[in-house]
């Protein structure tokens, strides 16, 4: 993905004007996420079309710290007393995540291995299983090169299915009924303050500084996330984030998402892209089941368990949670505990499982 340099700059820009017109004829037709989901589907399509579509990984790092700093505004003190009672929930949510890519991967690999056996049985293993595994896609890839596995099929895979997630679940969930439901845990702060924000702005922008300086998964958002909760749970409420820059964010990272489909990303092994779109769709709909079961046992709403537990990413599910209103420290939390420990575990089981497995 290019940097803001001066050669990609008209690119960018001119990719910026199509997705905030996109985003205004969403909003013009009331979708669901008009500010996300209007880029992203007209920065996906042009690009398709091979439109010299282009996004600024600064803008795109701007656009995740100014959500993680939003949505650590909901973790109040007593959100995370009921979320910090829900452990047990968010454990059997990894536990069950770690189970359905380790699934997902086994069933590519039955897919492909009649199709694709010129990378022999342990590349394929690699592809298909860092392929199905849910959460974290770059870290994915990383860790699948070093098994050296296709790492331009797990790419697809993890970009295809984030993609189809993020805009089929507020679509069905507007057409369902379940948009503009009453905010389970409202933000701490409503109102801008110039100077709370700038300070606000420097503490969480050194809070992405400390996760970038370790190196660690996703620094922009769970940085800017992790002080803007401690704030909150500390009682300190600096200002809230202007709408306008929660839109901004939207946009950029719907854009950011968009520009990863070029032509030769269809051309790519239609057949494997074909597999995991249908695989997504499953994957959706046996998490549907699974929030449901959740539901049934604490109490919580289903919708919140629905977006808490799918196979999208924790930018994408937050955001939705957030404009939805559908209990945003809930969904976050849960999503960030699957992160870490899809990042933590996900390495380990593969090799326990090459080790298992008939050479």
């Amino acid at each position: 993905m290019p940097s803001l340099r001066f050669t990609s700059l008209p690119r960018i820009v001119l990719t910026l004007i199509g997705a905030f017109a996109a985003a205004r004829l969403c909003l013009w037709l009331s979708t669901p996420l008009p500010w996300m989901l209007g880029p992203l589907i007209a920065t996906s399509l042009a690009s398709i079309c091979g439109a010299p579509t282009a996004s600024s990984v600064r803008l795109r790092n701007a656009g995740q710290w100014t959500i993680g700093a939003t949505l650590g505004l909901y973790f109040t003190p007593a959100m995370v007393e009921q979320i910090a009672g829900l452990w047990w929930a968010i454990a059997l949510a990894i536990a069950w995540a770690l189970l359905l890519g380790w699934g997902f991967g086994a069933w590519l690999y039955k897919m492909h291995a009649p199709y694709m056996g010129e990378l022999g049985a342990r590349r394929l293993h690699a592809t298909t299983y860092f392929s199905g595994s849910i959460g974290a896609a770059s870290e994915m890839a990383l860790l699948a090169e070093r098994q050296g596995a296709r790492t331009d099929l797990v790419a697809a895979s993890h970009s295809l299915r984030l993609v189809i997630v993020t805009v089929t679940i507020p679509f069905a969930l507007q057409w369902s009924g379940f948009h503009g439901l009453a905010e389970l845990a409202p933000p701490s702060i409503r109102v801008v303050n110039g100077q709370g924000l700038a300070l606000m702005v420097l503490l969480t922008g050194l809070g992405a500084a400390g996760m970038l300086w370790l190196k660690r998964a996703n620094p922009w958002f769970l940085g800017a996330l992790l002080v803007s909760m401690l704030l909150t749970m500390a009682g300190r409420e600096l200002s809230a984030v202007p709408q306008g820059l929660i839109n901004a964010a939207q946009l950029v990272i719907g854009v950011s998402l968009g520009v990863r489909f070029r032509p030769e990303f269809v051309r790519t092994a239609p057949r494997w892209l074909g597999s995991v779109a249908l695989g997504t769709l499953v994957l959706m709909a046996v998490c549907a089941g699974f929030a449901w079961m959740l539901h049934a046992i604490t109490g919580l709403p289903w919708v919140t368990l629905l977006l808490a537990t799918s196979p999208g990413g924790i930018t994408e599910m937050a955001i939705t949670a957030k404009v939805l209103h559908l209990g945003v420290p809930l969904v976050t939390a849960f999503q960030v505990c699957r992160l870490i420990a899809v990042l933590l575990l996900v390495a380990p089981i593969f090799h326990w499982l090459q080790k298992r497995r008939p050479q």
